[in-house]
């Protein structure tokens, strides 16, 4: 029997905002581009070239100038489901949405993918629509927004609407647990898979600003069960006094937290390394779980 996959986004509206912010969109690229960083560092360890690439979900393909540098990119192919982005690129460029990939089997030597999976209902199955693509040995490097991606805007909303109407509607989609997203590369039949995230947290001047550039990267609400109408002014004016209360800063500054989530798999070839038995390995647990608390960004 075929799983049935809930459905939580609405991929009309989801394409409505990324329409809406692609004039503007570099204005409001800081967080790709700091995404798009983290996938070129991953690059730039791989002893490798990849010669026919996809950027999946490209935006204004900005992902190419931070890996171009690296010589390592031969073509890179974009897509996205705005129409308004592929107008404005000067780069090969395809249209289309996130569920259904329109390219034939082990076509590509690399499947890109910069901060756009977190707005797939079928992760698990566009990850193997992705394994389809790769040639053998070719690379899946993704990453999405994690479950910790704005808590703090999240509870505040969720406390102003009760507080206001009585009740609360969805406003922040939901996002992934890394404990959920790091097995679906080997689900998908990817080997030597690997998941990690790091944290990266923004000033904002108020809550306003922040929602602001959420509508400036496309990301605002495209949940399938969002309220319809318009929101009432109370409901954000007590969020903003919410969120500086329970969240602000000594400065009047309050913080905004994105987890990264970044995934890398590749397809399976007789080259690869095998994983080491049960019990082999020599790294220590505490030096797995080990970290930094993140980065720091300030947006004025």
């Amino acid at each position: 029997m075929t799983e049935m996959i809930p459905q939580l986004f609405d991929p009309l509206a989801q394409r409505r905002n990324r329409q809406r912010a692609a004039m503007t969109y570099a204005n409001f690229a800081f967080l790709k581009d700091e995404a798009a960083l983290r996938l070129a560092d991953r690059v730039d360890l791989m002893r490798r070239d990849f010669d026919l690439c996809l950027d999946l979900g490209a935006h204004d393909g900005r992902l190419l100038t931070h890996l171009a540098p690296l010589g390592k990119i031969g073509t890179m192919l974009h897509s996205d489901p705005a129409v308004a982005f592929a107008k404005h690129a000067d780069k090969p460029f395809i249209v289309h949405d996130f569920a259904n990939l329109p390219f034939a089997d082990a076509s590509f030597d690399a499947v890109f993918s910069c901060l756009n999976l977190h707005w797939v209902d079928d992760l698990p199955g566009l990850m193997l629509q992705i394994r389809k693509l790769l040639r053998p040995d070719g690379l899946c490097l993704t990453n999405l927004l994690g479950g910790n991606s704005l808590f703090e805007l999240r509870a505040a909303l969720i406390a102003a609407e009760q507080d206001v109407t009585g009740g609360f509607s969805p406003r922040c989609a939901p996002m992934a647990d890394i404990k959920d997203v790091g097995g679906l590369l080997g689900r998908a039949g990817l080997a030597l898979p690997v998941a990690d995230s790091d944290r990266l947290t923004v000033t904002y001047p108020n809550m306003f600003r922040l929602m602001a550039d959420l509508r400036g990267m496309g990301e605002q609400n495209a949940m399938l069960d969002r309220l319809r109408q318009p929101t009432r002014r109370a409901v954000f004016m007590r969020a903003a006094e919410i969120y500086q209360t329970k969240f602000g800063r000594d400065d009047g500054t309050i913080p905004a937290s994105f987890e990264i989530i970044t995934l890398t798999g590749w397809a399976p070839h007789e080259s690869q390394q095998k994983p080491l038995r049960p019990g082999s390995g020599k790294t220590h647990l505490a030096t797995v779980i080990g970290g930094d608390d993140g980065d720091d960004l300030k947006q004025g």
